[in-house]
């Protein structure tokens, strides 16, 4: 009698692959090492039930607990060959990804894994670190708060202050674009705190200074900077108006208005090989003095004074836009129209230009002049009514560009 052939097909896909690189940057192992389940855990380690897990993940681009278990259904066989495991589509159960979620869910534990898996795959791949860029970002959704839970209210990056979000804060290396660290905070903590936990966790991870950490002005704080000078770091943000006051900045720019101070040219290559001319700028040196680890310290930062051709013609465009637009606005408040309003006295008109300047950020740019015209016209008696003396006020408004204000507000932009 001749033998039945039963024939199992499975879609392979990128599994061999995901799996592949995961067993080599270690992770079922360093998981295992690191996060220990629940003592009634029983089969498949909780390293290689994480690794396949995020395979289905990566895979078919599906974050859902339900659909592993019938996703790992289908693929036994390749399941097993790639990874050496003996294979029950339960281990995927939503209960069993749940206990997976809750171990992971042990911050101490995941920085110390996160400090492994850095040392491992920088080993491997023979990275030499220089620069470490940090960025923080807000995730919000349909949530509960509770007292102690990571979503909260905050400022809401997203423009949605009606939602609980969490904060992520994220250390990675540049320009591999590698994750070093990643910490998630409350959504109501702000981020200038943020900034020395991370970097302590980025130079604990790669156990290494000299660094060049690039951020934006929350990581300006001059206690940040401290930080960094303290560990004989590096660091690469714009200063915000605390840092650098309007004051202070005007005394930046005011040799190079006065002609005192050259300008070096910035320029960049375009794609036809050109030389463009895109910024100018000169360099101070200004001696800092701050806190570093409980200890006082005094070093020197260079400052750069840059000025962006692209963004100050831009700003200058959007300025003419907003001026156009408020004198437009302005002049239709004593337009007569049928069914518009019509002001009477020279205080409500201001009151009301007053607002449009406001709207169209022009405030100071714009003279109002307001003239009121009063005239008194007898009413003849008529009927029951006594002849009487009726006052009538019109008012205008005349609107002229302040050329020295704007010309002051242009010698800023960029």
């Amino acid at each position: 009698m001749a033998e039945q052939l039963t024939v199992t097909t499975e879609r392979v896909d990128d599994i061999p692959l995901l799996l592949a690189q995961s067993d080599k940057m270690g992770i079922p192992e360093l998981l295992d090492d690191y996060f220990k389940p629940h003592g009634n855990w029983e089969g498949i380690s909780l390293g290689w039930t994480t690794v396949v897990w995020l395979a289905h993940s990566l895979s078919e681009g599906d974050h859902r607990m339900n659909q592993v278990q019938p996703w790992v259904a289908d693929r036994m066989q390749t399941l097993s060959m790639c990874t050496g495991q003996v294979m029950r589509d339960h281990a995927w159960s939503d209960d069993r990804l749940a206990l997976v979620l809750d171990a992971l869910s042990e911050t101490e534990h995941w920085q110390h894994f996160e400090t492994a898996l850095n040392r491992r795959i920088i080993r491997v791949y023979h990275l030499k670190p220089q620069r470490v860029r940090l960025d923080s970002t807000t995730v919000s959704g349909y949530w509960s708060t509770t007292e102690d839970g990571l979503f909260q209210f905050g400022y809401s990056k997203d423009h949605r202050p009606d939602l609980p979000q969490l904060k992520v804060m994220l250390s990675a290396l540049d320009p591999l674009g590698l994750p070093v660290a990643t910490q998630v905070v409350a959504g109501k903590v702000a981020d200038d705190p943020l900034y020395i936990p991370a970097i302590a966790q980025v130079s604990q991870s790669l156990d290494e200074h000299g660094l060049l950490y690039v951020g934006d002005c929350k990581m300006a704080a001059l206690e940040t900077r401290a930080f960094l000078q303290a560990h004989q770091d590096y660091y690469l943000c714009p200063l915000a108006t605390k840092q650098l006051p309007e004051q202070l900045l005007d005394e930046y720019l005011q040799p190079v208005w006065a002609g005192e101070r050259a300008l070096i040219p910035i320029y960049r290559t375009t794609g036809t090989g050109e030389a463009e001319l895109i910024a100018e700028g000169y360099e101070r040196t200004v001696v800092v003095t701050g806190d570093g680890d409980g200890k006082p310290l005094t070093w020197s930062e260079r400052h750069l004074i840059v000025h962006s051709l692209k963004l100050a013609q831009a700003s200058k465009d959007a300025l003419q836009a907003r001026l156009a637009k408020a004198e437009a606005a302005l002049n239709q408040l004593h337009a007569h129209k049928q069914g518009k309003k019509r002001y009477r006295d020279a205080d409500s008109l201001r009151q009301a230009a007053q607002g449009i300047l406001k709207q169209h950020r022009v405030e100071g740019l714009l003279k109002l002049r307001i003239e009121e015209q009063v005239e008194e016209r007898a009413v003849r008696a008529y009927g029951n009514r006594s002849a009487s003396l009726r006052v009538e006020r019109a008012v205008s408004l005349q609107i002229e560009v302040d050329a020295t204000a704007v010309a002051e507000t242009l010698r800023r932009f960029g």
